[in-house]
């Protein structure tokens, strides 16, 4: 039990949510104000990420809709995950922007209003989607971020890193909880297209490190690919801990 719990602490750290749901009343009483001017899923998501995005657009969250990812490491698991859903559709040479947006198109019937093609990691992600927004004049005074939960604080610190006048919301692409023994961890519910458990746990083990701001970090004290993040030291533990789990068992 001890290992699922530091894995749910790294993985709170990294998934955050700044609201519970989105839906026009949570955004106003947080923000004050019932729509953004902008929502942006990013690639490197589970196909889920997709109907977050849908449930948004039809709870009319933003003004504009953007989804941001071209071909990266995640690329191929996305496609298989859109193959097994959509056995009729080729996506062999898709973007994952034009995966998303192919998704959700067939089952809700609904697009993005950009895609943004090219980007192949999270630092691009970000200078080609604010290259996007200011070369199509789009007003951007605050922007609704969704990513896949393993890589949202260091999305949200990407954008920081290069606007730090926008106000970011952060809501990640899915929730979810570890639960069982050492032996046998799990997930809490059942989710489209998420990662085998232990692919999760390494992708949340590779951001702290470049969460952490010093020298081999991506924050300013580092490759300074990102703005300043804090790591508590309840969440350096619980890195330490998976780490020394994982290794102990020679697992990657």
């Amino acid at each position: 039990m001890e290992l699922a719990e530091q894995i749910n602490i790294l993985a709170e750290f990294c998934g955050v949510r700044d609201i519970n749901e989105l839906n026009q009343n949570n955004l106003n009483n947080s923000y004050g104000f019932k729509q953004a001017d902008v929502m942006v899923l990013f690639g490197g998501s589970i196909l889920a990420g997709g109907d977050v995005l849908a449930e948004a657009i039809k709870n009319q969250i933003a003004k504009i809709y953007i989804i941001v990812g071209g071909a990266g490491h995640t690329t191929e698991a996305l496609r298989t995950k859109m193959h097994e859903v959509y056995p009729d559709k080729n996506t062999g040479n898709l973007s994952e922007a034009e995966i998303f947006n192919k998704y959700i198109n067939l089952k809700y019937n609904l697009s993005a209003d950009y895609l943004e093609c090219e980007s192949t990691n999270c630092g691009n992600n970000i200078t080609f989607l604010l290259k996007l927004l200011d070369e199509n004049k789009i007003l951007c005074n605050n922007i609704i971020l969704s990513q896949d939960a393993t890589m949202q604080h260091r999305m949200y610190a990407g954008l920081k890193r290069y606007r730090p006048d926008i106000l970011a919301i952060n809501y990640a692409a899915y929730q979810v909880k570890i639960v069982g023994d050492d032996s046998a961890l799990n997930y809490n519910t059942d989710i489209l297209g998420m990662w085998n458990v232990e692919r999760y746990v390494s992708l949340l083990l590779g951001e702290i490190p470049r969460l952490t701001d010093d020298s081999k970090g991506y924050g300013p004290n580092g490759k300074d690919f990102i703005a300043h993040v804090d790591v508590p030291i309840k969440v350096q533990r619980a890195f330490e801990f998976v780490s020394n789990f994982y290794s102990i068992r020679n697992i990657k």
